[in-house]
């Protein structure tokens, strides 16, 4: 069956014409259908060929077909996020040259997308996404939703989150046993302050997690839900949760995720004007990540907000840290973070009308573009205050009646 693949793959590597392949041996007609799998062929036949190609035909077949079973075994291991085994199988796929011919193209590259996206690699992510819409015609039913969730996955990384939903809710799970996009779904719905969606997800995130037996998992998926209940109360119980997340990633040996806890559970105490403790935990959690990164941006911001709102350092050095926030970001071309500290900027140095004309002009049509719907509610009470001071009433009555009917 692979035979024709196989010959026509090395004969066209070694830049050899069908007649030069067959001197001696068949006619450069008879290798064509041999090639298209056109015609029945005397084993001796194909065995000559492939000694004058310099390979072992039956290596070759074995080679082809395990591709298949790599494949799956390299799905499971990025859904498990095991990085590692990751990079392993990955510069070994790397290396495989049949995997061009094989059934199992598209399935590969759509893998490739997870890899670089895991690797914040989102320009090589989205080439291999253009090719593949190209021949989505040619792509299995466990592809086409494969492809959906890698889309999905993109538009997250993009802050686009109102597509990563659109794309995530299309997947069927009747061909798609992978239930992992669950969790991408949640997170999607927690970035548009949607906490009921969210938790949902999450749940059902977390029921698979626990089936597959990855805690790792396990605890992105409990880390989600905790950050979905809004109790106004004594706060004891949300600590607690946070708390025991923090035990199971010292347990588990997962600084990144351990990181990710204590940014949350440090906006937990920003949400409640506790600035002290906001700052102490992201601090922390800037403690475990590469300070090149999104993630770090995201607790260096948070962590100059609670410095600044808590009094607890000078201004000259938030403007410091802002500005090399800033200077990351713009390396980086994240959008995102470039508004964020340009308006640290402003705030720091009390530039008023340059912080708001920037709000309003630049950032919450960008906040608004990708649904950021925290940081809009924040913007639009933000504005209202200032117009309200200002005595520009009516621009503060327009913003108030959006924020009502919100």
């Amino acid at each position: 069956m692979y035979e024709g693949k196989i010959i026509k793959y090395y004969r066209e590597k070694y830049q050899m014409t069908q007649e030069q392949l067959g001197k001696g041996i068949c006619s450069g007609t008879h290798i064509s259908k041999i090639e298209r799998l056109h015609t029945e062929y005397a084993p001796e036949i194909v065995t000559l060929l492939s000694e004058r190609l310099g390979i072992n035909i039956e290596t070759e077949i074995i080679k082809l077909n395990n591709i298949k079973k790599r494949l799956h075994y390299w799905h499971d291991v990025i859904v498990m996020q095991l990085m590692e085994e990751m990079e392993l199988i990955y510069n070994e796929l790397e290396q495989e040259e049949l995997i061009q011919i094989s059934d199992y193209i598209n399935f590969y590259n759509l893998l490739r997308v997870r890899y670089f996206l895991m690797h914040n690699l989102t320009e090589e992510a989205l080439d291999i996404i253009v090719e593949i819409q190209k021949k989505d015609h040619k792509l299995t039913s466990y592809e086409v939703n494969l492809f959906k969730h890698v889309l999905g996955v993109y538009y997250l990384a993009k802050h686009e989150n109102l597509k990563a939903i659109k794309a995530l809710k299309t997947i069927n799970e009747a061909d798609y046993t992978n239930k992992e996009y669950t969790y991408h779904l949640a997170v999607a719905y927690h970035s548009i302050d949607s906490p009921v969606m969210a938790y949902f997800f999450a749940d059902k995130s977390r029921q698979f997690f626990k089936e597959i037996n990855n805690y790792l998992r396990v605890i992105d998926a409990e880390m989600l839900m905790a950050i979905q209940v809004k109790d106004d109360g004594d706060f004891k119980e949300t600590i607690q949760r946070f708390e025991s997340l923090i035990k199971s990633c010292d347990l588990c040996h997962s600084p990144a995720r351990k990181a990710k806890v204590l940014h949350n559970l440090a906006f937990e105490y920003y949400r409640r004007k506790n600035y002290e403790l906001a700052n102490k935990f992201y601090k922390e959690s800037m403690s475990l990540k590469d300070n090149e990164s999104s993630p770090y941006l995201l607790s260096l911001e948070g962590y100059i907000n609670s410095a600044f709102y808590g009094g607890l350092l000078p201004k000259d050095e938030l403007l410091q840290l802002a500005m090399e926030g800033l200077e990351t970001a713009l390396k980086k071309n994240e959008q995102l973070y470039i508004n964020l500290f340009t308006l640290l900027c402003y705030l720091i140095q009390d530039k008023k009308q340059e912080y708001h004309q920037y709000l309003s002009e630049q950032s919450l049509p960008l906040f608004e573009k990708f649904g950021f719907v925290y940081l809009i509610k924040r913007s639009k009470k933000e504005m209202f205050n200032y117009y309200f001071e200002q005595k520009k009433n009516r621009k503060a009555l327009k913003i108030a009646n959006v924020l009502i009917n919100h």
